[in-house]
């Protein structure tokens, strides 16, 4: 076989994956067939739980407790894994396979210094390299991920670095054994958009230069257009499209792949998002025939008898689907409560003047300026550690060492929130960035709504009941959902209890801090739209904290963009988009990432 002909043969190649929980023989994954070849980025994206990690950890000889691998090949190489033992498998990990993991605080060890786990790695893989060889390309494994090399910079520990940081060095461990294969798990999730640009950008030139090939999983199909060469969407457990980046992102056959699509943010504000109805399936409770007919507009008898077949497109094209003409035909769909905003009010509900807020001699903010009218939503922008949080805390209370005026409606709020009248707390509500830690997994939902109700004057005895579950339905969750548990809820539908226990309250003025971060870029959409929803129905005012530029562009009226403590520009939403004045939110615009000018400003067809 000559060189040309080797550097062809795919590096991975997954036929008929079948992975199944060991007690009832359910399937996680199924028929899952895979190729990616050396320098090449094959894109898995999917909501959660659609199956896209149990893939990606199969490849790395792992499936997790309680699963097993219950049919079909993996050949990482050419050797199948399933011949392998123990011991040839812990080789293969970070040598011929590495992984980068989705959260890179947790993967590094909190009580080892960078230099000693790089060092870890080579020995563990490389163990006939000498301690001068090693400490040298320890340097330059750092220097391939633009992190600096010197001494003093490996003498620090992971608590000592920025979350980008964390993640190339994390990057860095992956590719220290020169892989042949790489596992990228969500890597850039929760980064903002400078710092996940950095990190793709680093995973994009080292898997062209060294030949690796990656496969990366994520739900953010933004990230995926700008990243990667062929793209497989999968839904419960199977693949239901696949071809190169251009034939997804611009000829959608899938109504599952064309409504992924419809939910991504559009920084162009050309269209609205539009979230997806219902649930993912999850292994155990997928309903018979097509996984997605429950949520597809063109589900017929045949899609609930049987799972379609794979149907080729041609050029590598295939789809699993019965009604592909259907869905191409579809009509382009609006996002609820966003092409058509209520006007904003004349009356200022909240002002922000002159703030500065301090963490012990540190000064975090700069003399803000910002006010927010009735019904209207003001986006705060900005990388990690700008400042956006801290500004939200000081409006809602939670932070107390600042200086300057938050005035609600004309008049001046004490800093601490303990300080303020009930009447004051309650006309300001906080919804958190995190949905799985802002709710009590001891205390039912129910409970959790009818406290926010008692505490506020808003319902009481025999009618509590009655106003939990208009609480719920308001956020569009039946109201039976009041004795269900946070353990038993998705992210999107406890996101969806931390806004109506929010709501519980009657505010005037909600702050949303980062509250769409952690989901899934469909349940993303739903919260925009019920978000944009409510505001029309109850004349919400909004403050809105994001690092996503492009999330914000059919939601605010008017945007603030801050750095290093500092408003650098502030106007309508309109106006920064397209005329924006600060070097600094040019740098967040073109950091952003976008399927259209990823595709070269094609545009791909609404649904």
């Amino acid at each position: 076989m000559s060189a040309t002909e080797t550097a062809r043969e795919p590096s991975v190649d997954v036929i008929d994956l079948r992975v199944a929980l060991t007690t009832s023989g359910v399937d996680v994954v199924d028929e899952i067939s895979v190729e990616v070849r050396p320098g090449e980025v094959l894109g898995l994206v999917g909501e959660s739980g659609s199956g896209k990690t149990t893939v990606g950890m199969a490849l790395l000889g792992h499936v997790r407790r309680g699963g097993e691998v219950a049919g079909g090949v993996i050949r990482i190489d050419g050797r199948d894994l399933s011949s392998l033992g123990e011991r040839e498998l812990r080789r293969l990990r970070g040598g011929v396979v590495s992984y980068i993991p989705q959260d890179p605080g947790t993967s590094l060890n909190p009580a080892l210094r960078i230099s000693t786990q790089l060092e870890e790695i080579l020995e563990a893989h490389a163990p006939e390299g000498g301690a001068e060889q090693r400490e040298a390309r320890v340097r330059e494994a750092l220097e391939e991920v633009a992190l600096p090399s010197d001494a003093e910079f490996l003498k620090n520990y992971p608590h000592q670095l920025s979350g980008g940081q964390q993640q190339r060095v994390a990057i860095a461990m992956a590719f220290a054994n020169r892989p042949h294969v790489i596992v990228c798990d969500e890597p850039t999730t929760g980064l903002d958009v400078t710092t996940q640009a950095r990190v793709l950008e680093t995973v994009r030139d080292l898997c062209q230069s060294h030949r690796v090939a990656a496969l990366y999983v994520s739900h953010d199909l933004a990230v995926v257009a700008e990243l990667a060469d062929r793209v497989a969407v999968m839904y419960g457990g199977r693949i239901v499209e696949s071809g190169t980046r251009d034939q997804l992102f611009m000829e959608p056959r899938h109504p599952y792949t064309r409504r992924l699509l419809r939910a991504v943010p559009d920084i162009a504000g050309k269209r609205t998002v539009v979230g997806i109805p219902g649930h993912a399936a999850l292994p155990g409770s997928r309903p018979r025939g097509c996984y997605f007919h429950p949520r597809c507009d063109f589900a017929r008898d045949d899609c609930r008898a049987e799972f379609p077949p794979v149907t080729e497109l041609g050029e590598g094209h295939k789809v699993r689907c019965y009604h592909v003409a259907d869905a191409v035909q579809q009509p382009p769909r609006e996002g609820a409560g966003q092409a058509e905003k209520a006007r904003v009010g004349d009356d200022v509900v909240l002002a922000i003047k002159d703030l500065n807020a301090h963490y012990g001699e540190s000064q975090i903010l700069f003399d803000i300026d910002i006010d927010i009218h009735h019904n209207e939503c003001v986006a705060l922008v900005g990388e990690s550690g700008s400042g956006k949080t801290t500004t939200a805390r000081c409006v809602a209370g939670l932070h107390r060492n600042w200086t300057g005026e938050v005035r609600l409606r004309g008049t001046a709020l004490e800093r601490a929130a303990r300080n303020r009248s009930n009447e004051e707390r309650r006309e300001i509500q906080y919804v958190f960035q995190n949905p799985y830690a802002s709710l009590n997994p001891r205390t039912a939902i129910g409970q959790t709504i009818a406290r926010r109700l008692k505490l506020f004057g808003r319902g009481g005895g025999r009618e509590i009941g009655s106003k939990v579950g208009e609480c719920l339905e308001r956020v569009a969750l039946s109201s039976s959902a009041a004795d269900r548990f946070p353990d038993q809820l998705s992210g999107g539908e406890r996101q969806r209890v931390a806004i109506a226990r929010a709501l519980a309250a009657e505010p005037s003025m909600l702050v949303c801090d980062e509250v769409t971060s952690a989901l899934d870029v469909s349940v993303q959409a739903a919260i925009i739209e019920l978000l944009g929803e409510l505001r029309n129905e109850m004349g919400l005012s909004l403050l809105f904290i994001t690092h996503d530029l492009a999330l914000i562009r059919t939601l605010a009226d008017r945007v603030a963009v801050v750095t290093e403590g500092h408003v650098v520009e502030y106007g309508p939403t309109e106006q920064i988009f397209t005329s924006p004045s600060a070097d600094y939110t040019r740098k967040l615009l073109a950091n952003t990432p976008s399927i259209e000018v990823a595709l070269g400003h094609r545009t791909a067809p609404s649904s």
